[in-house]
């Protein structure tokens, strides 16, 4: 598959991390709580293993991570709600935006305004996601041949060179496998993930680049999202 996107939020927030920190942690923290409604034991729920593994890589504190978790049990916590929204911004790129709510009609507003201040509109559900495709995503330290073989052995759907090291792509249902064949393979992994990945791209101008850095910021800084896809090239 092609298609990687150099606007991936990952990077984004990883270049933000210190800055926004406290945001940061509130985002995790809410897919904390959502992936632990499939049980709280990581060792029987893939998905809260690797929303924990974010959490580690982003140094939040074991504290926010328990509270994060003991909400499941919190009859007095408002519902948190999954949302995914879809969009476009300048030169007509797709956006894909997840949200973790407890007011859907506070985050939808929030995003619709964000979108049309900085350029963009919301779109009508399926207009874009046709453009996606839900995969698992990997980042991993190493480079190299030897690097790529073992990804290779590990089922992995593709993979890629980039500046820091090896973006690897699965199956949804693959991920958790896949990372812990490289693991064992004695690579490092930096980041597991489920996202959406554009099957088709849009080029971007210099100008309109601009424009998108400007409008994924403004969505990132929203409490609610906890993630933005686009298909921006």
């Amino acid at each position: 598959m092609s298609g990687h996107s150099k606007w991936a939020t990952t990077k984004r927030q990883k270049a933000v991390v210190d800055a926004k920190r406290g945001a940061l942690f509130t985002k995790i923290a809410n897919q904390i709580a959502i992936a632990a409604r499939s049980g709280t034991d990581p060792n029987m729920n893939p998905s809260l293993a690797m929303v924990l593994e974010k959490a580690r890589q982003a140094n939040m504190p074991k504290v926010n991570i328990e509270r994060a978790i003991a909400r499941v049990a919190d009859k007095s916590a408002a519902a948190l709600i999954e949302e995914v929204y879809e969009g476009y911004g300048p030169a007509g790129v797709g956006i894909i935006i997840e949200v973790a709510t407890d007011n859907k009609n506070r985050t939808m507003p929030e995003v619709r305004n964000t979108l049309s201040k900085n350029g963009g509109r919301m779109a009508d559900p399926g207009s874009v996601m046709f453009q996606f495709a839900r995969k698992g995503w990997i980042e991993v330290s190493e480079k190299g041949e030897d690097a790529m073989m073992t990804v290779l052995d590990t089922g992995a759907e593709d993979v890629e060179e980039s500046e820091e090291g090896l973006e690897i792509v699965t199956a949804p249902s693959d991920l958790m496998k896949v990372r812990q064949a490289l693991i064992d393979g004695g690579l490092t992994v930096t980041n597991a993930e489920l996202k959406y990945i554009p099957t088709t791209t849009v080029e971007v101008a210099d100008e309109d680049g601009e424009k998108l850095e400007k409008l994924l910021d403004a969505l990132d800084d929203l409490d609610d999202v906890t993630a933005v896809h686009t298909n921006a090239a």
